[in-house]
């Protein structure tokens, strides 16, 4: 078993993480398990700095293994806003419901066809001594819908349709979010070379 540490506190986001990674092959540790982790500010301008961050100082402080993440929301008519203020977009201590009501108080008036946005998660996995190892980065294209639709999800899930479906994240549940979302894409390129790394032979 490979010890690695999960780099967030987010319960939702650790779910949709663990079901990638194999439980026979990994000894999984949350950041909420760890009494002494750090909080890393997230003082990037980019997803890639900020997981980066979040991977080495956590790595170099634990002295583990750290897979951390950092995802948001980019949307075209704010000129890529939230971006990597997606957790705290309605201020520091906001909520997912907030951040939605801000987001639809800046949309309001702006019609469906200029409404277009992507998720984005960018994992970073870093060794013990803090070097960053593996990297990857995942994209889902959709638009902001008027409404909150769904119950499904996290984060801005009930505001994101997804075109193909014309349904939000927040309705189609975890089925397809596996199969389409940001972070799944992102896993889907990262899991193959980090099971190599955890076994080369």
């Amino acid at each position: 078993m490979w010890p690695l540490v999960l780099g967030t506190h987010n319960a939702k986001k650790l779910e949709e993480l663990r079901e990638w990674l194999p439980a026979d092959r990994f000894a999984l540790t949350s950041l909420a398990q760890i009494p002494e982790a750090l909080v890393v500010d997230e003082t990037g301008t980019t997803f890639q700095e900020n997981a980066a961050l979040k991977a080495t100082e956590q790595a170099r402080h634990l002295g583990s293994w750290v897979l951390a993440e950092d995802s948001g929301i980019s949307v075209a008519a704010l000129e890529g806003r939230p971006g990597v203020y997606s957790a705290r977009y309605a201020g520091p201590d906001s909520d997912d419901a907030a951040n939605n009501a801000r987001l639809l108080e800046e949309l309001a008036g702006v019609p469906d066809e200029r409404r277009d946005a992507f998720y984005t998660c960018q994992l970073c996995l870093a060794d013990p001594e803090g070097r960053v190892r593996l990297e990857a980065t995942g994209r889902c294209h959709g638009r902001i819908g008027g409404n909150l639709t769904g119950t499904a999800g996290f984060g801005y899930d009930p505001l994101f349709i997804v075109p193909e479906y014309h349904q939000s994240f927040g309705q189609l549940g975890p089925v397809v979010k596996r199969a389409l979302s940001h972070r799944s894409r992102a896993l889907r390129s990262l899991v193959p070379r980090l099971l190599q790394l955890a076994d080369p032979a």
